[in-house]
């Protein structure tokens, strides 16, 4: 399947600092901020850095190292933001 990554989408806005992002986490691949209309009480949307349209996109084409660091980052997250388990 090819994908097309619009560089104007919401996300990417906000990766360049167009859009202002109450930020939780942010690593070399991942950002991780506050939704501005959270649909629950705790709502953080994880995002990686790169052009990727769909998780599917992410998963099949994202280095090993952009893979790696946006499970740590979602897991930092889950802790940070007192999501994980026994927190």
């Amino acid at each position: 399947m090819a994908y097309v990554y619009d560089p104007a989408n919401i996300f990417a806005r906000i990766l360049r600092g167009e859009i202002p992002s109450d930020t939780v986490l942010e690593t070399a691949h991942t950002l991780a901020f506050r939704d501005i209309r959270p649909q629950a009480p705790l709502h953080v949307l994880v995002i990686p850095k790169g052009p990727y349209v769909t998780f599917d996109h992410f998963a099949a084409e994202a280095s090993e190292a952009e893979i790696m660091d946006f499970m740590r980052a979602a897991a930092q997250v889950c802790a940070l933001v007192g999501a994980a388990p026994g927190q």
